[in-house]
């Protein structure tokens, strides 16, 4: 599986160190070429190679927005994704973490869902910390869980075995209409960890 991962931020890189170290091919694409990001993942032993944007995403079969939601819903908007499965992992919070700004009747993926109809979009890895990214994805010695919504049954397949082989435990959780509940789901996280203190050590589990 060649993966596109757009942005290079502490999540996106993070998402990089471990899908790089499986067997599917890791692209890094920012506004700055991605170079940058892809030397310094080397130099950990870490196979990735260095993309534009457009480029990365033409070349991909699945593609991660590891970018705040503004700039995935631009990117949504403006770039070919047709035949492409999507991978949201946005919180739309405000600036100041003080709220989600979509909610309730819509979500970040169901935006982006509609701003590039062509493509199958799946929510996950929202609930993670990218803290965890430096690790091996366990806490307590037991696999981080990681929720994946999608109407597509094979782009949500396809994305349950990418997470799979990069280490986490995959909840199948729903269509992607879920993504409403999962992205609170991920700002409480945030507000565990920065607002109340618990720290980035932490991650959502459903038990049973």
């Amino acid at each position: 599986m060649n993966i596109a991962i757009i942005g290079t931020g502490n999540i996106g890189a993070g998402l990089a160190r471990v899908f790089g170290r499986t067997k599917h091919g890791v692209v890094v694409a920012d506004r700055d070429g991605g170079q940058a990001a892809a030397d310094k993942l080397k130099a950990e032993g870490v196979s990735v190679q260095a993309s534009d944007v457009a480029t990365a995403i033409k070349s991909a079969e699945t593609v991660i927005l590891a970018t705040p939601y503004g700039a995935s819903a631009t990117i949504a908007a403006e770039a070919d994704l047709n035949s492409k499965i999507v991978v949201d992992l946005s919180n739309p919070v405000t600036e100041d973490f003080s709220a989600l700004q979509l909610g309730h009747t819509t979500s970040a993926a169901e935006e982006i869902a509609r701003l590039a109809p062509g493509a199958k979009v799946v929510k996950a890895f929202n609930t993670v910390f990218a803290q965890h990214y430096a690790g091996d994805l366990k806490i307590g010695g037991a696999p981080i869980q990681t929720f994946v919504a999608s109407d597509d049954a094979e782009a949500k397949a396809t994305v349950t075995t990418l997470a799979t082989d990069a280490g986490f435990e995959v909840r199948d959780s729903g269509g992607l209409s879920n993504a409403r509940y999962l992205e609170p789901l991920g700002y409480m996280n945030i507000q565990f960890g920065y607002m109340l203190g618990q720290g980035a050590g932490i991650a959502p589990k459903w038990v049973g």
